[in-house]
């Protein structure tokens, strides 16, 4: 099983736009605990764990054990060694002497938690858990492993807690593959394989029980409720449900027969998943006339002031978003269970909320090119992109562990445009590393916009100023700026050049500049993409983006790139990345050209995701490798044109006279 992408991250600029990486903690899962090895540290956490080994060592009448100068970290390593080849007993011996060295090592107190867990002592789990948690409360793995034993004693209210805060720290970029080795799923997953591409009837793939055990997957419902989940199996599975959720729905209101206890929170869940979405699962034609069907009587009873069952609006919600339904908001008004409200909230209060939101943004610019307008459009209708994890969450887990440095440049009072700030996150993970300085971030979509200062007013940020502005047009604001950022902006712009120009003008002397755009090497498959999709003529419908979707799940082999990218999970992120209505790509040569033209000096790529590949990059140029060196960087593209899959995405800076 893979380890989980979670924990600690580097501080610095180079955190933004990146996922936690994994501490060195175990998860427990189908009876495996994973761990990241003593050598997945760096040389000072080695170094400060040993010294905290050997001065525990020096205090009097520290109890002896182990291997002669045995640091605790060892130590540690060698329990989770011992515990995995089945010699328990001495596992949980180390962990007892660690722990009478550091009481609150929450490594040991994670393994002794798994060894309990995995003996079915689920109630001695959750104390060791809860105190490795009282030693690291940004742990996403304790939280997990909390959150299953919870589950196994029966207390879902507090496993569900515990869940959700781990996918909150990081494990949401790891929950897909957890969901999928589950027994049920995986089950499920088998019965659709063993017919693919062929459907499966519903009593074929759940049996007499229906969706039951799939709702009673605790985990599956927080992962739905908080993210994308990207997977094929996990779609296609989620779509079954859904259906035969459809099917129950009808025949419940026929006969008003009991409903198991399980079946209104998960599909309350899948309402949400398909909302964040944004109803990117296919739909037949049967199946879309039957949701119509329901929604119709809901509405009938809307209207007649009727009895509405939580199934049926959480099946209706499921298809269609609550929000754009007349007389919605007449739901507000009824009693619900927790889930059922919680559904509400983000279906129906929070889009009203950005309603009224979008008369308040100022608009600093007017939005009169041709394709600006066109772009404009596109992401009114398709805001991008729709994010639920709070990003302020992995930065402030980095800060409790005391990774991230209040360095002068980061309480610096600096004036940050964000240009093309979309729906937000952006901005607000820079309001957070630079909690003084003033931002200007701005948008061609008030949609966008909207998402972004309902987002921001309830992570309490108040130095965020939001406006609608066309990037082409900014060089009329009278302001300047010490930073500016633009990643995944300046390509979809009728000129990226001329655009860039003008950030350039804004920028003051000295100041720096981060940019992102698409790479003409890395993107052929996209291009190729873009290009069938034109000959086949689909259309940025709805309906035809979801026919186009399945066209290339049914040709996975060929598209393998597109179906593991996230954002072909959702409308908007694969409108953005299939049908948007203008697209540029550039080569590393063309940039240099601009920063030479331009008195810009490149500073570094963003570190990448993949740490091999700074690695490979030494190897090509031994003994001269300059990561600051374009050319070079250019040729290594050229042999390994995947490098820059999702965009280049650089540092400059302005030289000053």
């Amino acid at each position: 099983m893979a380890a989980i992408a979670i924990g600690p991250m580097s501080a610095g600029r180079g955190w933004l736009m990146r996922r936690p990486k994994p501490p060195p903690f175990g998860v427990l899962l189908g009876g495996v605990a994973v761990w990241t090895s003593w050598r997945d540290m760096n040389r000072k956490e080695r170094r400060a764990a040993n010294k905290r080994g050997d001065e525990a060592a020096r205090r009097p009448n520290a109890p002896a054990f182990g291997p002669a100068g045995a640091s605790i970290v060892d130590l540690a390593a060698e329990a989770s060694r011992l515990r995995g080849v089945g010699r328990v007993n001495e596992a949980q011996e180390i962990c007892r002497q660690i722990l009478a060295r550091e009481p609150a090592h929450v490594q040991t107190l994670n393994l002794l938690g798994l060894i309990a867990q995995a003996s079915g002592d689920h109630r001695a789990a959750v104390k060791m858990f809860a105190k490795a948690i009282a030693s690291d409360e940004v742990n996403a793995a304790c939280h997990y492993n909390a959150g299953n034993s919870h589950q196994a004693l029966g207390n879902r209210s507090k496993a569900a807690a515990h869940f959700s805060k781990a996918l909150a720290l990081g494990m949401d970029e790891k929950a897909v593959s957890f969901i999928l080795q589950s027994p049920v799923v995986a089950t499920y997953g088998a019965r659709i394989a063993g017919k693919w591409p062929l459907p499966v009837t519903t009593v074929e793939l759940f049996g007499s029980e229906s969706v039951i055990p799939l709702a009673r997957d605790l985990f599956l419902c927080c992962a739905m409720e908080a993210t994308t989940l990207p997977s094929i199996q996990l779609e296609v599975l989620l779509g079954y449900a859904r259906a035969e959720l459809l099917r129950l729905a009808g025949e419940h209101r026929e006969d008003n027969g009991e409903i198991d206890d399980d079946i209104i929170p998960f599909a309350c869940a899948l309402a949400r998943q398909c909302f964040i979405n944004e109803y990117v699962y296919a739909l037949a034609e049967a199946e879309s006339r039957l949701a119509s069907v329901l929604r119709d009587r809901l509405l009938q009873d809307l209207a007649s002031g009727a009895a509405v069952t939580p199934l049926t609006l959480a099946v209706v919600a499921a298809y269609f978003p609550l929000h754009a339904m007349p007389m919605a908001e007449a739901l507000l008004r009824r009693e619900w269970p927790a889930s059922v409200a919680g559904l509400l909230k983000v279906q129906l209060r929070e889009p009203l909320e950005e309603m009224a939101e979008r008369s308040a943004i100022a608009a600093l610019t007017p939005i009169k090119n041709s394709v600006s307008v066109e772009v404009m459009r596109q992401y009114e209708e398709n805001p991008y992109p729709r994010w639920t994890i709070n990003p302020l969450t992995a930065f402030a887990a980095d800060q409790a562990r005391g990774k991230i440095i209040p360095t002068a440049e980061r309480q610096a009072e600096l004036d940050i445009l964000i240009a093309g700030c979309g729906t937000g996150s952006h901005a607000i993970q820079i309001a957070q590393v630079f909690p003084n300085a003033r931002l200007l971030a701005v948008d061609v979509s008030l949609t966008s916009l909207a998402y972004a200062r309902r987002k921001t007013r309830e992570l309490g940020l108040i130095n965020i100023e939001y406006a609608q502005a066309d990037i082409l047009e900014l060089g009329r604001i009278g302001r300047t700026f010490d930073s500016i950022e633009s990643v995944g902006v300046l390509h979809h712009l009728a000129e990226p050049a001329a655009g860039w120009r003008v950030l350039v003008s804004l920028l003051r002397p000295d100041g720096t500049m981060r940019i992102g755009l698409y790479s003409e090497l890395a993107r052929r498959v996209i291009v190729e993409a873009r290009a069938r999709i034109a000959a086949r003529g689909y259309r940025t419908t709805a309906d035809d983006i979801r026919r186009c979707r399945q066209d290339i799940i049914r040709e996975a082999e060929q598209w393998k790139p597109l179906i593991g990218a996230k954002d072909f999970y959702s409308m908007s992120g694969c409108r953005d990345l299939l049908f948007n209505v203008m697209e540029h790509r550039l080569t590393i040569p063309e940039i240099a050209a601009f920063l030479n033209d331009h008195d810009l000096s490149f500073r570094a790529f963003e570190p990448f995701a993949d740490p091999t590949v700074i690695e490979q990059f030494r190897k090509q140029f031994p003994g001269t490798a300059d990561e600051a060196n374009l050319d070079q960087w250019h040729r290594f593209e050229a042999d390994h044109p995947e490098t820059f899959w999702d965009m280049y995405v650089f540092m400059v800076g302005k030289n000053a006279h």
